[in-house]
């Protein structure tokens, strides 16, 4: 089927009290206006159309994904932002899907049933309609004797008589490319808002004599749009409930799902187990039986097997399998760590690797540093890597074993098997093998105190 999709994402959101575009305030991690668009692909649409109006520049800079941009400079209504796009489309025969980027719950399996319901019909125009139990504000569905669509009316324009209908449009909608924008030269502004309302152009098609129909969604709240917080908080509760249930569907043991929160693109390896409190961002990746929380924070994690982390905060960072993190760790952009690497408590790794086997117990800071296997880096150790100007990178080898309360000045190197003792301030390289000591002769002085206290 050729479908071409104009997703409407123009508005202010004047009720979101919000410098920031309607469309893009997040659920479950990312604009809502994202998510539309990816339902729309996953129904199987390969071109897509986004018409923007306002904060056009913050919108086309916030969602990098593959679209047409159309600006609507004027918010003049749905009609006439639907015009916008007409210059786009001048050759086009096939079928126009119209979706509103303030609807974030939309399925892809209700617009590919939308779809095919209006190419078996053969409409010029299917609607996608739900029944709810209080229509107030929503544009009713006007039905002539035989069932068919014959309009629609929008709330503030409804008689007494329209507004007991319970049918309400869900502004989603499939036309015949030709006929749409042929009535859309016809409509004109001339109702309560003083707007093009798309919804005219119901009426135009069916009195034209183009055949019109409503496919009803299965779940009303699907088509939920957001107009403000309170409404966000809603759909954010129900695709988190729906990306949930999905996971402990796939093998996932979620403890409390009422206080867990996943983003709708992690992926999670079945028999892992994710505790109360875990909040999992972007594009993260979980291998299989992984312990993930109680309270931890994980952005953009890729991971093996068998993972571990408590009370923890994790960024852009990749594991091995076999790694164990925290409690109270913080894992920074650009850190690799091998396979049972343990990264223990009150311990911060940037832009750093760390190979199989090495240990970074706690109360230590690594940072710019490459760390080879089996290392053991004792508690207190700090990776001195930024002299004011510029980042040095610490180098050490396999087997090495780094004192407490070092020490290590970068630029500087030590050597596979190298010992550094407790206490060292390191600023020069250290050969494989060799014994590192930097510290100052300890003096002791017998009976400090008793003497001390002889002078008073």
């Amino acid at each position: 089927m050729n479908v071409v999709a104009i997703i409407l994402a123009a508005g202010k959101g004047t009720r979101m009290k919000s410098r920031m575009p309607k469309v893009l305030h997040g659920i479950c991690g990312k604009p809502m206006l994202e998510h539309v668009i990816g339902a729309a692909v996953g129904a199987g649409i390969s071109r897509n159309i986004v018409v923007i109006g306002h904060g056009a520049d913050t919108v086309r800079e916030s969602v990098k994904l593959d679209v047409d941009w159309v600006e609507q400079t004027e918010q003049l209504g749905t009609g006439h932002a639907v015009m916008q796009a007409e210059r786009l489309l001048s050759d086009f025969t096939g079928s126009i899907l119209v979706l509103c980027g303030d609807t974030p719950l939309i399925s892809s399996d209700t617009l590919q049933r939308l779809l095919q319901k209006h190419k078996e019909s053969g409409n010029s125009v299917s609607v996608l309609t739900a029944d709810v139990g209080d229509p107030s504000g929503y544009g009713r569905i006007i039905r002539g004797d035989d069932g068919a669509v014959t309009g629609i009316v929008e709330h503030r324009d409804a008689s007494e008589d329209q507004l007991k209908i319970n049918e309400i449009n869900t502004g989603i909608y499939c036309f015949a490319a030709k006929e749409l924008f042929t009535a859309l030269q016809t409509i004109s502004p001339a109702n309560a808002q003083g707007e093009y309302y798309l919804t005219d152009v119901i009426a135009v098609i069916a009195s034209n004599g183009g055949r019109t129909g409503a496919v009803k969604v299965e779940d009303a709240l699907e088509t939920m749009g957001i107009n403000d917080r309170v409404q966000l908080a809603a759909a954010e509760t129900l695709m988190r409930r729906k990306i949930l249930t999905a996971h402990m569907t796939a093998g996932v043991t979620i403890i409390d799902p009422d206080n867990t929160y996943i983003g709708s693109e992690v992926i999670i390896g079945c028999d892992s187990v994710v505790y109360p409190g875990t909040v999992m961002e972007g594009k993260c990746c979980f291998g299989e039986n992984c312990i993930l929380g109680p309270y931890s924070r994980l952005t953009d994690v890729k991971a093996g097997n068998a993972l571990t982390v408590q009370n923890s905060v994790i960024s852009d960072a990749t594991t091995g399998n076999g790694v164990t993190i925290g409690p109270f760790s913080y894992i920074r952009p650009g850190t690799v760590l091998g396979d049972n690497v343990k990264v223990g408590d009150f311990v911060e790794i940037k832009n750093s690797v760390v190979e199989n086997g090495s240990k970074v117990p706690h109360l230590s800071y690594v940072g710019d540093a490459h760390i080879g296997e089996r290392v053991n880096i004792g508690a207190g150790t700090i990776t001195c890597n930024y002299d004011g100007t510029e980042k040095w990178q610490t180098r050490i080898g396999n087997n090495a074993f780094i004192g407490s309360n070092t020490n290590l000045v970068a630029p500087v190197t030590v050597g596979e098997n190298a010992i550094i003792g407790a206490g060292s301030t390191v600023t020069k390289n250290v050969p494989g093998g060799a014994l590192c000591i930097e510290r100052a002769k300890q003096k002791v002085y017998p009976d400090w105190t008793t003497r001390k206290n002889k002078k008073k």
